[in-house]
């Protein structure tokens, strides 16, 4: 009886429809494992067909195709998926996460409705969020951006005040045994980050920058390495969006953790939570026990998703 030419792994990397592929832990000797040399390094895969549906994190099944070359062909079940779209488009990020490490910098200025959309999306998967307030090391913008996020820490979210080039160690406890990505928006300083706590990262990424002729100094795609102290992390590229198109705007309020202890309490079932009487979203708002702000975020993301539907749909 042949030997199987299959066996299963991680995407680690993930650019257009090239994907790095390293086997998953405690699966060299299994039988379907033995088709494949997997020393060294990943695989360089390819997905079966024309669909490209695969992110960075998600466990797949591998057919050898030569030498250090393979195709993915079957996606294994996933956790969750952390992924942006908006009418037209959307962009997978990363799967089987438990942690999403929001970075934001004292400079240049971050956007805190970018943090809400990225908690938003954290929470529709039932991932935890982490905000990491990185480039701590200058003290005459440190408090204001500090005060920026208050708002978050008074709903739960933990803050982490650090330097990515002088105590990014800080961080370590906080992904251990986890299965982290960074996301931000470019220049807050995620790939310094991942430089300083995984040394091999620098080289990989010049490695695989050179043989896609992208920038050097910038992440242009998603990339897993594996801590030392267990678990993963992810470095992804910039993001200067985060559209939520794929979420039903009457959902929405679900992912926003303030919001959740006034639902169903409205006096009409359909409540939009717009101008409605007896709402009590509304009343909580006018009470000072839902921050506005929030609230705001809350309202411009839910609008956006039902301009997208409706322009999806061709109105």
């Amino acid at each position: 009886m042949p030997i199987p030419t299959y066996r299963h792994g991680r995407v680690t990397a993930a650019f257009g429809r090239h994907y790095e592929v390293a086997p998953l832990p405690n699966d060299a000797d299994t039988p379907d494992g033995r088709g494949i040399d997997w020393s060294g390094a990943p695989l360089k895969c390819y997905p079966r067909g024309k669909r490209s549906v695969f992110a960075c994190g998600d466990e797949v099944e591998i057919e050898a195709t030569g030498s250090g070359q393979g195709v993915i062909t079957r996606l294994l079940p996933r956790q969750n998926l952390l992924w942006r779209s908006d009418a037209f488009r959307e962009k997978l990020i990363a799967s089987n996460l438990t942690q999403i490490v929001i970075v934001v910098a004292t400079e240049p200025s971050f956007s805190d409705l970018l943090i809400s959309r990225c908690i938003a999306a954290a929470e529709s998967q039932e991932i935890k969020s982490l905000i990491v307030l990185n480039k701590a090391d200058l003290p005459d913008k440190l408090a204001p951006a500090a005060r920026r996020l208050e708002v978050f820490a008074r709903l739960g979210y933990r803050i982490l005040e650090c330097s990515a080039l002088e105590n990014a160690a800080a961080l370590r406890p906080y992904l251990a045994d986890e299965r982290s990505i960074l996301v931000g928006q470019s220049g807050m300083g995620k790939s310094t980050l991942t430089n300083a706590l995984v040394p091999e990262a620098r080289a990989a990424t010049r490695e695989i920058s050179e043989a896609l002729d992208t920038g050097k100094h910038t992440t242009t795609f998603a990339r897993l390495y594996p801590l030392d102290a267990g678990g993963w992390l992810i470095d992804s590229p910039g993001l200067q969006a985060f559209g939520l198109a794929h979420l039903a705007s009457d959902d929405l309020a679900e992912h926003f953790v303030e919001l959740r202890p006034f639902l169903g309490q409205c006096r009409f079932r359909d409540c939009g939570h717009d101008a409605e009487p007896g709402c009590a979203l509304l009343a909580a708002l006018a009470d000072g026990q839902i921050d506005a702000s929030r609230f705001e975020h809350y309202r411009l993301i839910k609008r956006e998703i039902q301009s997208a539907r409706k322009q999806s749909q061709g109105w």
